[in-house]
């Protein structure tokens, strides 16, 4: 029996595309019932005609990654475990439930992993836990988390879940963890890349010069399973297709969907009077916050990632993210 948590997201629904491929016994998790029906949306157009009947055989468990009593009738004769659940935040006043989602859920993965004797766990974590290398080289499976640099709360929540994965494999847990950049992928519009893709969709104008590591869902879900079917165990690999600029990506989306290409260049000065008066304007009137000192620092940031390894020791060859944009795109504008 396999698990996988976080499975109405956007990794966890295409997982589950891929395992029912592959003829496995499926137990899933999920929060509510609205983000089942979205995620069962997906998974019906996304997956063979063949498969579509699978959605109703998996097992699916409604539980948070705080729910105890649940979490171990989930883990009932459980032999490997996808950890996909994350909590997704940039906002420094979410501190809080982050740690709650991100560590405290995966301490709770893991402990369970260990009192049920799960023979592999694949945990999924992001490239933002991984710091710049000094040597200014691109960054690889070496780079250390540097706590003197100042990051997101999610990136030190996501590094603080890493922690504990690590703690399971010095205690006897057999695990991966993989390391994704930016995630393009079909469905799940209102957050992560696809909020981007409704974002020109429905008319961007701005654009800024950093760039960064992305990856197709279909790479990450393969690169997952290689990984669980395998012998490697307490190691982690970069899943990285393409170092590429903001600028460059945004093009290609608004092309894919037909849309006139965001044409302004955002300074970081500029950005930082945003910052400062959406602060302000969250302060006076409760408005929502979207700008965060350490998303303008990623937004001007030139991060390149290293994805050899994972090429070399699986001779994994990457989805182009134009064709992962344009697979994407069709998706949004069937969905619109």
């Amino acid at each position: 029996m396999i698990l996988v948590t976080g499975a109405t997201g956007l990794v966890g629904t295409h997982l589950l595309i891929k395992l029912v491929q592959e003829k496995h016994q499926l137990r899933a998790l999920f929060r509510t019932e609205a983000r089942k029906k979205y995620a069962k949306s997906v998974f019906l157009q996304c997956c063979l005609p063949q498969d579509q009947s699978a959605f109703d055989t998996i097992e699916w468990i409604q539980a948070d990654l705080n729910d105890i009593p649940a979490l171990t009738a989930a883990f009932k004769d459980v032999t490997h475990v996808y950890h996909c659940a994350a909590m997704i935040s940039f906002n420094p006043s979410h501190y809080k439930k982050l740690r709650k989602t991100n560590i405290e859920g995966t301490a709770n993965i893991v402990n369970l992993s260990l009192i049920h004797k799960v023979q592999k766990l694949c945990y999924v974590s992001s490239i933002a836990t991984l710091s710049e290398n000094t040597s200014q080289s691109p960054i690889d499976e070496t780079a250390e988390w540097n706590p003197e640099v100042s990051d997101s709360v999610y990136a030190i929540t996501k590094y603080g879940a890493e922690m504990e994965v690590w703690r399971g494999t010095q205690e006897g847990l057999d695990a991966v963890i993989v390391n994704p950049g930016i995630i393009i992928g079909r469905g799940f519009f209102k957050s992560g890349s696809g909020y981007l893709f409704k974002k020109i969709y429905t008319g961007m104008k701005y654009y800024t010069t950093g760039t960064t590591g992305y990856v197709s869902v279909d790479d990450v879900v393969e690169i997952m399973y290689r990984l669980m079917k395998s012998e490697v165990k307490n190691e982690r690999y970069i899943a990285v297709g393409e170092n590429l600029s903001f600028k460059s990506v945004f093009f290609m989306i608004a092309n894919a969907l037909n849309k006139p290409v965001p044409k302004k260049k955002v300074s970081p000065f500029l950005m930082k009077i945003a910052y400062y008066i959406q602060r302000i304007s969250h302060l006076l009137f409760r408005t929502k916050r979207t700008i965060f000192k350490p998303s303008i620092k990623s937004a001007f940031s030139n991060s390149f990632y290293h994805n050899e390894k994972i090429k070399k020791e699986f001779k994994y060859s990457f989805t182009p993210i134009k064709k992962a944009i344009e697979t994407t795109a069709s998706f949004l504008l069937k969905e619109e």
